[in-house]
């Protein structure tokens, strides 16, 4: 009995050790290979357009069937298309070189009003640019308070106008928000930068930025001396990247430019489209809006430049 005991408890441990011994023999499995990475390239083109009628007033209620968009004049088909209220981003940039001295008070003062018009979701950062440097004075948030910074603000120099529209539109580029502005208030041709006007404009497009310039020129030489050239700059860059360009002395004209800014803003048509064209060439790509009614004006950006195919 005692030897029957034995034989079947060997039994038992053998058995229990059969899958573990058939599993050490079984060859070892391959590794299994590591997923690729799949980079997607695509052509999606966001476009913010502003419809208004001869007096200047926003239209809305257009339905996405009376718009029609043309990519170098051929016709493009619209993915998504709105017209809602949508937070927004905005990059101020106040100019704070020498000749604009007796204007700092005016341009802080529009600075406020243009913060307090913000609403919940929006968001906005301040740089000032004036001798050499480009500065940071409030990064981007939605407290509606001017930081000391802008207050201590004083004018020097020269105007690194390009410069500071640069790293606005680098940092924009970072933004979540679909509508995007770069508010510029300035009374001279840049006369400092290392980036180069193409180089504001491209950056400035390929970060969705709408630039609304407002020209604090004097009144006394607006016209009679080289530097209303500065007013025929700060034009280009609002007609190209699909914002507005303001001529402000300043007083209440300041204060409304920025005011007009905030809701125009949110008076936009939001459209998407995938560009036709899968060429990676990084050529300029011309863009037209059309809309099926007359007696409208329409402002949205330019173009854009098409991505460069990675070598």
């Amino acid at each position: 009995m005692h030897h029957r005991f034995i034989l079947l408890l060997l039994l038992v441990i053998g058995l229990a050790l059969l899958p573990a011994r058939a599993q050490q023999q079984d060859p070892p499995k391959k590794a299994e290979p590591e997923e690729e990475t799949i980079s997607l390239e695509t052509n999606l083109v966001v476009l913010n357009v502003t419809i208004t009628d001869l007096q200047d007033r926003y239209i809305s209620g257009l339905k996405a069937e009376e718009f029609k968009l043309l990519e170098d004049k051929s016709p493009q088909k619209i993915l998504s298309f709105g017209f809602v209220e949508t937070p927004f981003a905005a990059a101020i940039l106040l100019d704070a070189s020498g000749s604009m001295q007796s204007k700092l008070t005016l341009e802080r003062a529009a600075c406020a009003n243009f913060i307090d018009g913000i609403r919940e979701g929006d968001s906005y950062a301040i740089y000032s640019f004036g001798g050499t440097k480009v500065k940071k004075l409030q990064d981007f948030t939605e407290v509606r308070n001017i930081p000391d910074s802008v207050w201590d603000l004083r004018a020097e120099g020269n105007t690194p106008l390009y410069d500071a529209i640069v790293n606005a539109a680098e940092a924009l580029a970072q933004r979540p928000e679909r509508r995007r502005a770069i508010v510029i208030v300035s009374d001279g041709l840049d006369t400092q930068s290392r980036a180069s006007l193409d180089e504001a404009v491209r950056k400035s497009i390929a970060a969705q930025a709408a630039i609304y310039a407002v020209d604090m020129t004097d009144a006394s030489v607006y016209g009679k001396t080289p530097r209303d050239n500065s007013a025929e700059v700060m034009k280009a860059l609002a007609a190209k990247t699909g914002g507005k360009f303001f001529h402000s002395p300043g007083g209440s004209k300041l204060r409304e430019a920025f005011t007009n800014t905030v809701t125009e803003l949110r008076n936009q048509y939001t459209l998407t489209y995938e560009s036709s064209n899968e060429q990676m060439d990084g050529r300029w790509r011309a863009i037209e809006v059309r809309v099926a009614r007359p007696n409208l004006n329409i402002r949205t950006r330019q173009g854009y430049y098409a991505r460069k195919k990675k070598t």
